[in-house]
């Protein structure tokens, strides 16, 4: 194998490669034997060039066209390749084509774990294991044609969240796929899936419901029955309007009693601040500090923090009578109760962290609510000094919540 000629093969470098005439093999700088062969006509073949343990003639193997598998899935094969080679074993194995899990695997691996976060991951791998692979997890990539995605896409039909969800990521997949050479240059089977109508389930807190929720913490908290580090937690969440996940990765350094702030670090849109109340400082400092764990809301395990509170808060909502409430509806709840005291629909995107003014949005109808009761008491309280007579006892009341019907 000849040296002189030999550079890094990459994506750019191999771009270069021409001859005018003929053939010729570049070869690898970093793993020798790995090469490529450049033909007069522009194709361009991944190989490989390797001796057995007895030396002997050189073995040759192709490993795929250019532009079919990446540079970096063919430096991959070649080691593998020349490894078997150098062992007496046949070059390589017969190979079988890559399936819908080995693109889940490689996926997750390389694309979902390096540049996701942990919830994220964590989402992910849930569609895939529930839903995707059992499905789909077998076939061959180049097999899955949209008939068979669509297929999956009904069978969900009854979960239309999970269903869109499940087809987003293995539309993603399958774009990934082609770049790392594992399918031809083919439609993405996913395309023109018509996703389901997804209904945003709304639930808030009454007033009434909040007061038997607090009743039910102190019980619990009184009789030791729930895990202390939890309770503090969903005291949090009621308060904060905070996602879960904000409070339970929460660490002391990231309360900033002087700034009178919370610093979360690692919240869905990135580093936000939420004001330290009086409420939440009251929660605060009903929680100890562990030495040597770094987390607010500490978990069973020493140095640990709290994983889940799922089970948790399905029975204290069992014992408040609030069934159907999920904890992210305390969020929901926490938005509810601050349009109710007055505060506009930008304060409180900016409490939650909201990135985008649609996403706050959704609570417009409630804004809406506000307005009319606000509405109504300002007129009342104007009609009743210009209209006399016209809001029977209202003088001597000062009724001013609302409108009384007019006479005719």
């Amino acid at each position: 194998m000849p040296g002189r000629n030999a550079l890094r093969l990459t994506g750019r470098t191999v771009e270069t490669l021409s001859v005018e005439s003929g053939d010729r093999v570049v070869w690898d700088a970093e793993l020798p034997g790995f090469g490529i062969r450049v033909y007069a006509s522009g194709r361009k073949l991944w190989c490989v060039q390797s001796r057995g343990p007895g030396g002997g003639s050189p073995k040759r193997v192709a490993l795929g066209l250019c532009g079919e598998v990446t540079p970096e899935e063919a430096r991959r094969r070649a080691g593998l390749v020349i490894d078997r080679i150098k062992q007496g074993l046949d070059p390589e194995p017969p190979m079988r084509p890559p399936t819908v899990a080995d693109l889940a695997t490689r996926y997750m691996d390389a694309h979902v774990r390096v540049n996701c976060r942990p919830k994220t991951v964590e989402t992910f791998e849930r569609l895939l294991r529930l839903y995707i692979l059992p499905e789909l997890g077998s076939l061959p990539l180049e097999e899955v044609d949209r008939l068979q995605v669509a297929a999956l896409h009904r069978k969900l039909s009854d979960k239309p969240y999970q269903a869109n969800a499940a087809i987003d990521v293995l539309a993603r997949m399958f774009r990934l796929a082609g770049a790392w050479g594992m399918t031809s240059a083919r439609r993405n089977p996913c395309r023109s899936i018509r996703r389901y109508r997804e209904v945003r389930r709304e639930r808030f807190l009454a007033p009434e419901e909040y007061r038997r929720l607090g009743r039910v913490l102190n019980e619990v908290e009184a009789d030791g029955s729930v895990f202390p580090p939890a309770l503090a937690a969903i005291r949090l969440l009621l308060l904060t309007g905070c996602r879960r996940n904000e409070v339970v990765t929460l660490k002391w350094d990231d309360v900033d009693r002087r700034a009178g702030e919370l610093r979360l670090r690692d919240g869905k849109t990135g580093w936000r601040s939420v004001p330290l109340t009086p409420a939440v400082e009251h929660v605060l400092s009903s929680i100890p500090r562990l030495r040597g764990n770094p987390w607010v809301i500490a978990g069973r395990r020493k140095g640990d923090r709290l994983k889940s509170l799922d089970e948790i808060w399905a029975d204290l909502r069992t014992r408040a009578g609030l069934e159907d409430v999920r904890l992210h509806d305390c969020r929901h709840s926490y938005a509810s109760r601050a349009l109710a005291l007055g505060e506009g629909l930008s304060m409180i995107g900016a409490l939650l962290g909201h990135a985008r003014v649609a996403t706050t949005a959704r609570y417009t109808h409630l804004a809406r609510d506000s307005e009319k009761a606000s509405a109504a008491r300002i007129g009342g309280s104007i009609g009743v000094d210009i209209l006399p007579g016209a809001m029977p006892g209202t003088e001597e009341a000062g009724d001013t919540q609302g409108w009384r019907s007019l006479p005719g």
